[in-house]
């Protein structure tokens, strides 16, 4: 058996995403019972992990930043300062992926973690592909043509630019300017902290009022080169290699799948013989590999890994967009911060940005399935590299 063909590999997609899949929702449930029934057609190793998490993102920024625009249009200096940094804090801990203490005392709900084994537990050598299979919400600041009409009219600027805008930098810096602009009395740095904090509650809130999308793009282009990666291994194994294949839910809702997939099992894996391949939004025009990623601030990928994803993809003629990098947050993400060699490998249009992203255009007909292929392919050359 080899790697999906592009018709297996849009028959699967088009399957999943006719599943309504919010993050921690049944839907998200049903297409994971769907990919371990396939891991298990294989004869793979696979089950389902169930994990308590909170379910949105929207709940834990929205709060801080509507209690900041409110205290920011208050009367009292000492009040407006110390909510504007404490609602700072607490979105800076969601964003940075700290203790997250708002999120512990929100409703929690149960998310769908697929893991599918492969190989000797003993290996040499260990590779955790991964992906999620859940779909984001719509919202207005996810319109398309917004970041394109910017880059049209300014080509320069995205010649120059290397890293996508930093849109979650508002939501932190809004309740920033409240408290400092409160306890330094500048009460234009208030005001405006004020209406900053606003319009990030208000469109959280369009964000949370708003269906899931069909998420074929974002993320079942990642599940459906998992799987194609999957069945090749199975027909062909590569020696001296142990391969994990996780597809998280609720990644959507700030990769909470992810941490709790982290917790439950990154202790019993070697950071030294470890590596991890992150597969996410591979079915736009051109496949690349993210130099780092961040919401509030960048971290950077094991660039010695990097180098060796991009020789196997060079050997196979597939061209990695190179040289960018993302202000927003994967999977790939917790694998950086647990300290494992991880890269991490999407895809982006013309413009740098991936096409239908979080948009109810992203549907199975808009998927390039190329690049999806493509990106199952280089993940298997990397395996059998680690492998020799």
């Amino acid at each position: 058996m080899p790697l999906l063909t592009e018709p297996e590999l849009r028959e699967r997609i088009t399957r999943l995403a006719a599943i309504d899949r919010p993050s921690a929702s049944p839907g998200e449930r049903h297409a994971a019972e769907l990919i371990v029934s396939e891991l298990r057609e294989l004869g793979i190793d696979a089950r389902i992990e169930e994990e308590r998490v909170h379910g949105t993102y929207w709940w834990p920024l929205g709060i801080p930043t509507a209690v900041a625009a409110l205290a920011g249009l208050g009367r009292s200096r000492l009040r407006a300062g110390l909510v504007g940094l404490t609602a700072a804090a607490a979105v800076a801990d969601d964003l940075r992926i700290g203790p997250r203490v708002l999120r512990r005392v929100l409703p929690k709900r149960t998310t769908a973690n697929v893991v599918g084994e492969l190989g000797p537990p003993d290996a040499p050598r260990t590779v955790l592909l991964t992906s999620h299979h859940d779909a984001a919400h719509s919202g207005l600041v996810f319109h398309p043509e917004l970041p394109r009409a910017v880059a049209r009219r300014l080509p320069r600027l995205l010649e120059r630019t290397n890293t996508t805008p930093p849109t979650l930098w508002a939501a932190f810096g809004g309740p920033l300017l409240v408290g400092l602009g409160a306890l330094l009395g500048a009460r234009r740095t208030r005001r405006v902290g004020a209406g900053v904090s606003a319009g990030n509650t208000l469109a959280l809130l369009d964000i949370g009022l708003r269906g899931a999308v069909p998420g074929a793009n974002d993320n079942l282009s990642g599940v459906a080169a998992l799987l194609s990666v999957a069945r090749a291994l199975t027909a062909d194994p590569v020696d001296g290699v142990r391969v994990i294949l996780l597809s998280t839910g609720s990644e959507e809702s700030f990769m909470e799948g992810m941490e709790a997939f982290a917790r439950r099992h990154f202790d019993s894996l070697s950071r030294e013989r470890t590596h991890v391949i992150c597969l996410d939004t591979v079915g736009s025009p051109h496949l690349l590999l993210l130099e780092g990623e961040g919401m509030l601030g960048v971290r950077e990928y094991s660039k010695d890994f990097l180098r060796l994803v991009r020789e196997c993809a060079d050997e196979l003629g597939v061209f990695l967009w190179p040289n960018l990098r993302f202000r927003n947050a994967t999977d790939g993400l917790t694998a950086l911060r647990f300290g494992f060699p991880a890269a991490m490998i999407g895809s982006v249009d013309r413009y740098r940005f991936p096409t239908n992203y979080h948009w109810p255009t992203d549907t199975p007909e808009n998927v390039h399935y190329r690049s999806v292929s493509d990106a199952a392919r280089v993940c298997r050359a990397v395996i059998e590299r680690l492998g020799r």
